[in-house]
């Protein structure tokens, strides 16, 4: 279970920093249009890869 938080507190620690740095002039970009959302999708990714055996 620790394990599984870890990852996802990594993931959106790292996908906020990219939101953050990385912004879209236009906002269409899902992944850098701001750092919540980078959060989110890291947290996510983070989720899927500490779920994998």
């Amino acid at each position: 279970m620790v394990k599984i938080i870890l990852g996802v507190v990594i993931g959106a620690a790292i996908g906020g920093t990219i939101g953050y740095f990385g912004k879209c002039a236009t906002g269409t970009c899902p992944l850098t249009s701001n750092p919540y959302i980078g959060a989110i999708y890291g947290g996510v990714i983070g989720l899927l890869f500490t779920s994998l055996k």
